[in-house]
């Protein structure tokens, strides 16, 4: 499943939390329906099955609550991607990865396999169930978990018992740190701390280019993983590096030529924006292009990173680029020349603040928005809460403005289409909405501070009463949008014509 993800360090975003994003894509010509869901721990499973890969794990007796964006219809399972527990964990899982064949043959994905033959035939073969995969990692993860370095040994433990069917990379934050985890073969894993003042990018592809086995190994202060890793390196002959400094991009990862027009340009606009005279960019003496496989995973920004360069990098077609979609200038056969990052596909994107100046009671935000990126918006949520908004949290498969999900898509849908025509408006609707969410939250934590003897029951109350009002505002915004949209949109149907009968 095709996805880009931003880490933000704390020291390196605006406020100083740890950031974590991701937008979720669905693979090409799928479209799967999103919604946010509250998961209390009397709704947890205690024994969880995959749907895909039939996989069932007994799980602990013990788990938080969380927020999770499943799919709203779960013929599938649940593929709950993002989310952030009571004990202000968050999570975003996963970031699709490739690999190489010399890794998928030392060890081999855990793929499902279906029964053959009749039970009764003497050469019958039994169902062999699959390993586990992104459907399943945040509702096996989450709920159990109270910091980011805890994610990552119970994802790293999962892993190694169960195996894995896909390659992964998933992200933990608390409000200190950012983790990220790479999955090599079937069963092994690195994972690497973000450092605190720098930004990762991550584009479908295995992307840590330094990595401390000595440190994964033995102390595990920044670098971990599974714990025969430098064996499985060794015995199969996965350090292609010259001086014996290892590289999991070279040893575990993969460049080919589909890299160089669906992931590495991705990289390359993120870092060009972020880094915008940092290096050289474009022409013939850039530094890095589009088709780079040295651009780096995690590099120090010009400036701390805001929420929106976030959202703008997420939604990023190669606008002012000869590559952007949408643009008029520069030869034609290059405007699809690439896979944008804010692509017509897209889920949901959820930004995962933790902010560590605020209570434990109010600390966790998770920014939502759903369909293409290029045309919504972000909308902040409280996480300690019981209950969702209903805009945002009963999406069905029916057609319907009445939800943030439909909305979003019938918005995209119109706008592209029209795009030169109706940017004014999507531009003004994304700056309001951001605004008010930032205006909302600034007022919704003053109304906290003002109130330091409530109870937790009180404070999830307050914030589900908050959430509940922003929502709907940010309802009669999209509406009034999506309205103005249609009218443009029917003003310049193909059928037009100028005479008029009244």
């Amino acid at each position: 499943m095709g996805c880009t993800t931003i880490l933000v360090g704390k020291n390196a975003s605006f406020d100083g939390s740890p950031l974590v994003a991701r937008n979720e894509d669905s693979a090409n010509g799928e479209f799967d329906p999103k919604r946010v869901a509250i998961v209390r721990p009397e709704d947890q499973p205690r024994t969880y099955t995959s749907v895909l890969s039939h996989v069932s794990i007994d799980l602990p007796e013990n788990p938080l609550r969380y927020t999770s964006a499943p799919n709203a219809v779960d013929h599938e399972g649940i593929w709950g991607e993002a989310g952030i527990n009571s004990a202000n964990v968050a999570m975003s899982a996963t970031e699709t990865l490739t690999s190489n064949e010399r890794v998928l043959g030392a060890d081999p994905l855990v793929t499902y396999r279906t029964a053959q033959g009749a039970k009764d035939d003497p050469d019958y073969v039994p169902e062999r169930p699959g390993g586990i995969g992104e459907e399943d990692f945040l509702t096996i993860v989450l709920p159990y978990i109270k910091s980011a370095r805890e994610g990552v040994v119970r994802l790293g433990e999962l892993l190694e018992h169960f195996g894995t069917y896909e390659m992964n990379g998933v992200a933990f934050s608390d409000a200190d740190e950012i983790w990220w985890l790479e999955t090599v073969g079937g069963h092994h894993w690195i994972a690497k701390r973000v450092p605190d003042d720098s930004y990762v990018t991550m584009p479908n592809q295995l992307g840590i280019d330094s990595f401390d086995l000595q440190d994964a190994m033995g102390e595990g202060r920044e670098h971990l993983a599974s714990a025969d890793l430098q064996q499985f390196i060794e015995e199969n002959f996965l350090d292609t590096s010259l001086d014996g400094v290892l590289n999991p991009r070279d040893a575990f990862g993969s460049h080919s030529d589909s890299d160089h027009v669906y992931n590495t340009p991705r990289a390359w606009y993120m870092q060009r924006f972020l880094n915008p005279t940092s290096n050289t960019w474009d022409g013939p003496n850039a530094d890095y292009t589009p088709f780079s496989d040295n651009i780096p995973w995690s590099r120090k920004p010009e400036r701390k990173v805001t929420i929106e360069d976030i959202k703008y990098v997420l939604s990023s077609h190669y606008q002012g680029t000869p590559y952007d979609p949408y643009g008029t200038s520069g030869p034609a056969d290059l405007h699809h020349l690439l896979r944008p990052i804010g692509i017509n596909r897209h889920g949901q994107l959820s930004v995962l603040q933790v902010r560590p100046y605020r209570p434990e009671s109010s600390r966790s935000l998770q920014w939502i928005a759903f369909a293409s990126n290029p045309f919504n918006t972000l909308v902040p949520f409280y996480t300690n809460v019981d209950e969702v908004p209903a805009y945002l949290s009963d999406t069905t498969a029916r057609v319907t403005s009445e939800n943030f999900y439909w909305a979003s898509r019938l918005l995209a849908a119109l706008a592209d289409a029209h795009f030169s025509e109706v940017i004014p408006e999507i531009e003004r609707y994304q700056q309001t909405t951001l605004a008010s969410g930032h205006a909302f939250v600034h007022t919704t934590d003053a109304v906290l501070s003002g109130n330091s003897t409530v109870s937790d029951d009180d404070v999830r109350q307050i914030l589900a009463t908050a959430n509940a009002e922003f929502v709907d505002r940010i309802k009669d915004e999209t509406n009034e949008v999506l309205g103005r949209v249609l009218f443009l949109a029917s003003n310049n149907m193909s059928n037009r014509f100028s005479r008029s009968d009244n």
